[in-house]
C-alpha cells in the first residue's frame, strides 16, 4: 500500500462510479419513456456489437463483407438515435456516464496502471486535510493577501519601501502561478528575517496550484531530511508510506522547502539538500526555498555546488522591512 489513505480513497472512487452509473441509467429510463424507440435501438445497437464481436472471430472468405455491413447498419442506428433525441430536445451527450474524472472513469488509473493525476492528487489532498493545513490555506491565500500591512515608509537604505517590495514579490508569484505549466525552469528563493511574509506567501502559492490539481509538497528542511533518513535508513515501519513521501519530494508537481537553514548541518544534509535541489532541476521539476537566512548565509552554510544550483537557478526575492507579528502584537497590547 503506497498510501495510508489509499484503501479509503479507492473506496471513494468505487461509490462514485456506481453513483455515476446510477445517475446515467435514471436519465435512460427518462428518455426510454419519452421516446420508446430509443430504447429499441439501443437494444439493436447491443445486438449489432455482438455481431462485429462474432464476425472478428470467424475466418471466412466473406469476413470483410459481414463486417462492413454489420458497421453500416451501426452507423445507421446511431444516426436515427441522434436524430430522435435532436427533435426531442435531449442532448447528445445526456445519456452519457458522467464520471468526476473523464481520463481514469473515476477509477484511479491509467489503462498502463499507472495512478491518475486525479488520485495522486486526492491522496495529497488526504495528506493535507490530515495535518491540517488546508484551514491555513483556507486563511493565507491570494484572496486574503492584505498588500497595506506592509509599511509604505522607506526601510534601512532600500530602494523600495517594504509595501512596494511585497507589491513587486506578488507580481512575480502570481506570475509564477499563472505561468506555472510553462517550461520556464522558474524556481524561487524567499530569504530574509522572520515574520516578513515568506511562509504566507508560500501558502498563497500552494493554495493556488493545489486548486488547480497540481501536486504540491509543502514542508520544511528538517522535516525533508527526517524523510530522507527515514527512508535511507528505514526507520519507518511502513516502508510503502516511507517510499512514497520519500518519492514526492522528488516527483511532486511543485516542492515548497520551508525554513532552509534550521536543519542540522553535515555532510549527509547537505548532500541530500542538493540531491533534492538538482534531480528537481534536472527533471524541470520547480521548487520554491524559503529562508531566514541571508545569501552570505547561505553561501557560507552550504557547499559550492548547492550554493551554485540555487543562485544559478533560482530567482532570489528579498522580504524586508518591521517584523510583522511584532507590529500586530503591539497594536493589540
Amino acid at each position: 500500500m503506497e498510501n495510508p489513505y489509499l484503501r479509503e480513497i479507492l473506496r471513494e472512487y468505487e461509490i462514485r462510479r456506481d453513483n455515476a452509473l446510477f445517475q446515467q441509467r435514471l436519465r435512460q429510463e427518462e428518455v426510454y419513456t419519452k421516446v420508446p424507440r430509443i430504447k429499441e435501438i439501443d437494444a439493436e445497437i447491443a445486438k449489432t456489437g455482438l455481431l462485429i464481436a462474432t464476425s472478428m472471430l470467424q475466418n471466412s472468405q466473406s469476413y470483410e463483407e459481414s463486417l462492413n455491413k454489420i458497421k453500416t447498419e451501426m452507423e445507421r442506428l446511431k444516426r436515427e438515435k441522434a436524430i430522435l433525441m435532436t427533435e426531442n430536445n435531449i442532448p447528445l451527450e445526456y445519456l452519457d456516464i458522467n464520471y468526476t474524472c473523464n481520463i481514469c472513469n473515476d477509477t484511479g488509473f491509467l489503462k498502463n496502471g499507472a495512478k491518475c493525476n486525479c488520485l495522486k492528487q486526492e491522496l495529497i489532498n488526504r495528506a493535507y486535510k490530515m495535518s491540517g493545513l488546508q484551514h491555513v490555506l483556507e486563511r493565507e491565500n491570494f484572496k486574503t493577501f492584505d498588500i497595506n500591512i506592509f509599511s509604505a515608509e522607506p526601510f534601512e537604505g532600500e530602494k523600495l519601501s517594504p509595501r512596494e517590495n511585497m507589491l513587486n514579490i506578488l507580481n512575480r508569484c502570481e506570475g509564477f502561478c499563472i505561468n506555472f505549466d510553462e517550461d520556464n525552469e522558474e524556481n524561487l528563493l524567499f530569504y530574509g528575517t522572520t515574520g516578513l511574509g515568506k511562509t504566507f506567501m508560500c501558502n498563497c502559492i500552494a493554495k493556488s496550484l493545489l486548486d488547480r490539481g497540481k501536486i504540491v509538497i509543502y514542508q520544511t528542511a528538517f522535516k525533508i531530511l527526517e524523510i530522507i533518513e527515514e527512508h535511507t535508513f528505514r526507520k519507518n515501519p511502513n516502508q510503502d508510506i516511507d517510499e512514497s513521501n520519500y518519492n514526492l519530494l522528488y516527483e511532486s508537481d511543485l516542492l515548497i522547502i520551508d525554513d532552509l537553514g534550521t536543519e542540522l548541518t553535515n555532510t549527509f544534509t547537505n548532500t541530500e539538500i542538493f540531491n533534492i535541489i538538482n534531480t528537481r532541476l534536472f527533471k524541470r521539476k520547480k521548487t520554491i526555498i524559503s529562508t531566514n537566512l541571508s545569501l552570505m548565509e547561505i553561501a557560507e552554510r552550504y557547499d559550492n555546488r548547492t550554493y551554485s544550483r540555487v543562485f544559478g537557478k533560482f530567482t532570489p526575492l528579498k522580504f524586508y522591512g518591521p517584523d510583522l507579528r511584532w507590529e500586530s502584537y503591539a497594536k493589540n497590547a
